[in-house]
């Protein structure tokens, strides 16, 4: 059974970093993108950023572009999203969730697809 936790949220100022991390485990596919989402209060969920397996996929929203930086460790089996010069508009639930149904294309995460398995989430507030 594929598990995925997450970590790393908390409150910070606007123009602040974080680090979320996700930890997988239980893949039984070499073929798979993990991608990570939030939902703010009273918001749609959005994907906003993505990384495939292999690492010949990668996606980043428009919102978080220039700021985000998606990395994985193949050791640790854990994804990381780098999260710097964060505004008030970035607070949310930020979740990771994870495709093998499409082999390894972030389009699923752009497009809106839905995932095969999520984590719980974990919250970032980014407030002076």
């Amino acid at each position: 059974q594929v598990q995925l936790v997450e970590s790393g949220g908390g409150l910070v100022q606007p123009g602040g970093s974080l680090r979320l991390s996700c930890a997988v485990s239980g893949f039984t596919s070499d073929y798979y993108v993990i991608g990570w989402f939030r939902q703010a209060p009273g918001k749609e969920r959005e994907g906003v950023s993505c990384i495939s397996s292999d690492n010949s996929s990668m996606f980043y929203s428009d919102s978080v572009k220039g700021r985000f930086t998606i990395s994985r460790d193949n050791v640790l089996n854990t994804v990381y999203l780098q999260m710097n010069s964060l505004k008030p508009e970035d607070t949310a639930e930020y979740y990771c969730a994870t495709d093998w149904t499409h082999g390894t294309s972030c389009y699923v995460v752009a497009a809106g697809y839905a995932m095969d398995s999520w984590g719980k989430g974990t919250l970032v507030t980014v407030s002076s």
